[in-house]
């Protein structure tokens, strides 16, 4: 794995703030020429470093603007209780993102639906039926103050 410069630095944080953004206008903003730029981006994505180009949506719009976190605790956390549990929480479609944490809890879910209604739902027929729950917490986002989007 090589070091990443200045300039690499540069090109990821553009491409943070616009993937969609030209390679004629990211090399501008970087300060590279045009060619220079291809080659880093190209390798910049071989590496790893970016990962892939997303959209970012207007959830309002979609209607799918209510954010509540769950703490998840689980009555077993063998490694194998641990991975029937992570499969199993990448197919609930409302669960944007899954994070084992180190703490009195063993997993934070953020998940988005449509309404409370919608998040019941999902935490008492999906979230609750994964395997090894014990016991969840829930925490509604009543406004969001800050999300870089990634």
């Amino acid at each position: 794995m090589v070091d990443l410069d200045r300039i690499d630095h540069s090109i990821i944080r553009e491409l943070q703030k616009n993937a969609r953004v030209t390679v004629t206008e990211l090399a501008s903003r970087v300060g590279l020429s045009k060619t220079p730029c291809q080659v880093r981006m190209r390798r910049l994505e071989e590496q790893g470093y970016i990962a892939g180009y997303t959209a970012l949506v207007n959830h309002t719009k979609l209607g799918q603007n209510h954010i509540a976190f769950a703490e998840v605790k689980l009555n077993d956390t063998s490694s194998q209780a641990l991975a029937a549990f992570n499969e199993s929480v990448r197919q609930i479609s409302a669960v944007e993102q899954c994070h084992m944490i180190a703490g009195n809890f063993d997993y934070l879910l953020k998940v988005r639906t449509g309404n409370m209604a919608d998040y019941r739902k999902v935490l008492g027929e999906q979230i609750s039926a994964l395997p090894h729950v014990l016991q969840t917490s829930t925490y509604v986002v009543m406004e969001n103050v800050k999300d870089v989007g990634i």
